[in-house]
C-alpha cells in the first residue's frame, strides 16, 4: 500500500502531510505517533531507563555506575563503563554466528567488486590493529586517515577504535594544506593513506598531497599507503611503508582494549567561522549508543536488509552511517567508490538494482543533479527493492522531496530527513518512517533522548511558524566533548547563548504540530553540497593570492549544491585584473583547501562596504546578491558611496 497523504494535518492549502502506508507501519519498529510520543517523554523523563535498555543491547566489559554526569557544558555517559565500539561491530555478530553474513559490497568507479563478510571485515581489522601497535602506536595516538572509498578506509578506522587510538579522517577530496593544518592541530604521529584513488575516471593524488602536507613535519614517524590503482608514487625510505607488506605477516587476531566509556574515539574538524577548523572530539561509548539507536530507529533496520548511504566517510555521515551505525547494528551495506554521475547519471539506479538495496541515504544536493539530469538514466533500472529513502547534509526542499519520492521510491517509500551535524554525532531530528507523517521539506521531529526548542534572542519559545535559534536543551549520548585543544571555543561557541543549552548555529521554525523546519546557518559557515565551509577560511586563502587585497565571501542558493560561494575581491592593484584572474583565483583556493571550495562567482570591486570599525558588512552582499537590492539598516556604514559600484558590478545598472 502506497504512502498516503493525510490532508487532514495541512498548514495550507499546498503544504501535505503524508502518512506512513499500513504495510509499513505494522512492521515497523516504531508503528504510531502514541508509540512515538511515550518513547519520546519516557526518554526524556527517564534517560536512565530507554538509554539503559538500549546501551543492554550492546557488549560491555564493565557496566555503568552512573548513566550521566552531567557539569555544563560536560557530559560523562555510562561512567566507569568499559567497552570497545569495534568488538561491538564486529566480535558480537561472530559470536552470533553471523561471521559469513556480508559486511560490505563494495564497487569500485572503475566497476571492480569485492564482497567482505564480517569474519573476513574482523580479520582484516585485528591485522592493521596489530599493525598499527607494532608501529608504536597506543591508547590515544593519533592517526589521520587520508583515503578513497574503499573499504580499508573502514579497516583503518575500527582498527583505531579497536586499540584505543584517535582517528581523525580527512576528506580525499581536500588539499595538502588541509591535512597539514589537521596533522599539526591534531598531533598526529602517522598517516595512512593509498596512492591515489578514483574520481570522474581521473585518479586524485593522495600521496603526493600527503608528501606535501608533511614535508616540513617531523611528528610523522610513518605513512602506511595502500596501492588502489598501481600509481607510481614516491616512497621514503624509513617512513613509508605499503599495506600489503605491513598486513602479510601480521596476525589475524587481536584482542579489543578494554576502554573506558569516555576514551576519546575520533577528531573530525568541520569548518568555524572564525577560519580555524575546530577539531570536534567524540568520545567512545556515548556516541556508540547514539549511532546504534538512531541507525535501529531511523532506518528501521531490518535483518535481511542492504543499506547504502551515499556519503564518504571523511565527514561525520561517513562516520556515523557507514563506519559504525550499521555495522553495530549487524547489517549488510553498499560501499561505492566514484562520482554519481561516472560514467554517467545512472551509475546510483545501477548500483541499487545491481545489490537490491532497500535503504537508501543520500544528499539533496545529489537528487537535485539527478532531476536535472533527466529521467532517462532511471526509467530503464528495477528500483523495486527499495523500501525506504533518506536525506542528509542539508533541508530538502519540497519539490526534490516530492520527485525523490514518486521517481525513485515509486510513491511507497517513506522518505526520512534527518537533521544533525558534526558535533551532535547522530541523528537529532528525523521522521520514524513507521510512525511518522511527512510534510515535505520539514525534519519533522526530534529523536528519542533529544529536547529540542526553538529560541527567541531572550531564551523565550518562538511562536508556531516564527524563525529562532535551534537548541537542544538536554545532554544527549553521542554529543561532541569538546574541541579539541581548545575547551574555551567550546563553551564559547556551542553554550554561550542560553546557559545550560546547546546551541547549534541553525535557525528553525516549529509549527503547530512541533514539527521543525531548518532556515539555514546563522553564522558564516556555508553549506554546499551537504559540506560546511567557513568563509573565512575561503576568504583566508583568497587573501594569500599577492594580487589580492581583501575579500569577502557569502553564501547565495544554488539550485543543485545548496549554496553556491560568492565572492567579494579587491585588488591590490586595478591594472592587475586580467580576464584569466578569476579562474587562477578559484584554483588558488581549490589548492589551498580543497575543489568543493571553488568560487562559483567572483566579482572585483575597488572596496567592499565596512563599518566604522572596520567590519565588513557582509549582510548587505548577500542581500544584494540574493534580493538585488540593499534595503537593510545603512546607519552603520563608513562610506554609502561603495554601494553604487557594488549595484553596478553585480546588477549591472548605477543606483
Amino acid at each position: 500500500m502506497n504512502q498516503r497523504p493525510n490532508n487532514s494535518l495541512s498548514l495550507s492549502d499546498n503544504d501535505s502531510f503524508y502518512s506512513p502506508s499500513d504495510d509499513f507501519a505494522q512492521q515497523a519498529r516504531v508503528s504510531s505517533m502514541t508509540q512515538y510520543r511515550q518513547m519520546h517523554e519516557m526518554s526524556l523523563q527517564k534517560p536512565e531507563l530507554f538509554w539503559g535498555a538500549e546501551a543492554r543491547e550492546l557488549h560491555w566489559f564493565t557496566p555503568w555506575n552512573q548513566l550521566l554526569n552531567w557539569e555544563s557544558p560536560h557530559a560523562q555517559w555510562f561512567t566507569e563503563a568499559k567497552t570497545n565500539l569495534a568488538f561491538n561491530c564486529l566480535d558480537r555478530h561472530l559470536e552470533a554466528g553471523l561471521g559469513e553474513k556480508a559486511a560490505i559490497l563494495w564497487e569500485g568507479e572503475p566497476g571492480d567488486t569485492r564482497a567482505i563478510s564480517y569474519k573476513e571485515l574482523h580479520q582484516e581489522v585485528c591485522k592493521l590493529a596489530n599493525v598499527l601497535q607494532s608501529s608504536g602506536i597506543g591508547a590515544e595516538s593519533r592517526v589521520i586517515i587520508y583515503m578513497p572509498m574503499i573499504p580499508e578506509a573502514t579497516v583503518a578506522m575500527l582498527a583505531c577504535a579497536r586499540i584505543g587510538a584517535v582517528h581523525s579522517v580527512v576528506f580525499g577530496g581536500f588539499s595538502a594544506d588541509s591535512i597539514r593544518d589537521r596533522i599539526e592541530d591534531s598531533g598526529a604521529e602517522l598517516v595512512i593513506t593509498a596512492d591515489t584513488g578514483w574520481r570522474r575516471g581521473k585518479t586524485v593524488p593522495l600521496k603526493e598531497n600527503v608528501d606535501k602536507a608533511i614535508s616540513s613535519n617531523s611528528q610523522i614517524k610513518k605513512v602506511i599507503v595502500y596501492q588502489r590503482t598501481n600509481t607510481p608514487v614516491s616512497m621514503q625510505a624509513g617512513r613509508d611503508t605499503w599495506w600489503h607488506d605491513e598486513m602479510a605477516s601480521a596476525p589475524g587476531q587481536h584482542e579489543a582494549a578494554k576502554l573506558d566509556a569516555e576514551h576519546p574515539l575520533f577528531i573530525l574538524y568541520t569548518s568555524g567561522s572564525t577560519g580555524k577548523p575546530k577539531g570536534i572530539l567524540h568520545t567512545t561509548a556515548g556516541y556508540m549508543v547514539g549511532t546504534y539507536t538512531t541507525c535501529k530507529y531511523v532506518f528501521d533496520l531490518r535483518k535481511d536488509d542492504v543499506y547504502w548511504c551515499t556519503a564518504d566517510v571523511g565527514w561525520i555521515t561517513g562516520h556515523s552511517y557507514i563506519t559504525y551505525g550499521p555495522l553495530l547494528n549487524g547489517v549488510t551495506q553498499v560501499m561505492y567508490e566514484g562520482a554519481p554521475n561516472y560514467p554517467d547519471f545512472s551509475r546510483f539506479w545501477s548500483i541499487v538494482e545491481t545489490y537490491k538495496v532497500s535503504i537508501f541515504y543520500t544528499a539533496p544536493t545529489a537528487i537535485r543533479a539527478f532531476i536535472k539530469a533527466g529521467d532517462e538514466f532511471i526509467k530503464d533500472h528495477d528500483l523495486s527493492s527499495l523500501r525506504l529513502l533518506g536525506t542528509v547534509g542539508e533541508p530538502i526542499n519540497p519539490a526534490a522531496w516530492h520527485w525523490y519520492y514518486e521517481t525513485i521510491g515509486n510513491s511507497r517509500c517513506p522518505i526520512v530527513d534527518t537533521w544533525w551535524q558534526t558535533e551532535t554525532g547522530a541523528i537529532m531530528i528525523a521522521p520514524l518512517p513507521g510512525a511518522t507523517p511527512i510534510r515535505p521539506g520539514t525534519a519533522t521531529q526530534p529523536f528519542f533522548g533529544i529536547d529540542a526548542a526553538v529560541l527567541d534572542e531572550n531564551g523565550n519559545p518562538c511562536p508556531p511558524g516564527v524563525a529562532g535559534k535551534l537548541v537542544i536543551q538536554k545532554p544527549w549520548p553521542s554529543m561532541l566533548r569538546t574541541i579539541y585543544g581548545d575547551d574555551d571555543r567550546y563553551r564559547d561557541t556551542y553554550w554561550s547563548d542560553y546557559p545550560g543549552k546547546y546551541t547549534t548555529g541553525d535557525g528553525a521554525i516549529m509549527d503547530e504540530h512541533g514539527n521543525i523546519s531548518i532556515v539555514g546557518r546563522l553564522d558564516d559557515v556555508l553549506n554546499v553540497s551537504g559540506h560546511r565551509l567557513g568563509t573565512a577560511e575561503i576568504e583566508s586563502a583568497l587573501v594569500a593570492h599577492p594580487l589580492v587585497a581583501e575579500a569577502a565571501v557569502i553564501g547565495a542558493p544554488h539550485e543543485l549544491k545548496g549554496e553556491a560561494i560568492v565572492c567579494f575581491v579587491t585588488l591590490k592593484a586595478a591594472e592587475s585584473q586580467s580576464p584569466s584572474l578569476s579562474s587562477e583565483l578559484r584554483e588558488h583556493v581549490g589548492q589551498s583547501i580543497g575543489a568543493i571550495a571553488k568560487p562559483d562567482q567572483i566579482y572585483f570591486t575597488s572596496g567592499l562596504p565596512k563599518t566604522r570599525s572596520g567590519k565588513i558588512m557582509r549582510r548587505l552582499l548577500k542581500e544584494l546578491v540574493n534580493t538585488g537590492e540593499i534595503t537593510g539598516n545603512l546607519s552603520t556604514i563608513e562610506d554609502p558611496h561603495v554601494l553604487e559600484e557594488l549595484k553596478a558590478t553585480v546588477l549591472g545598472v548605477s543606483s
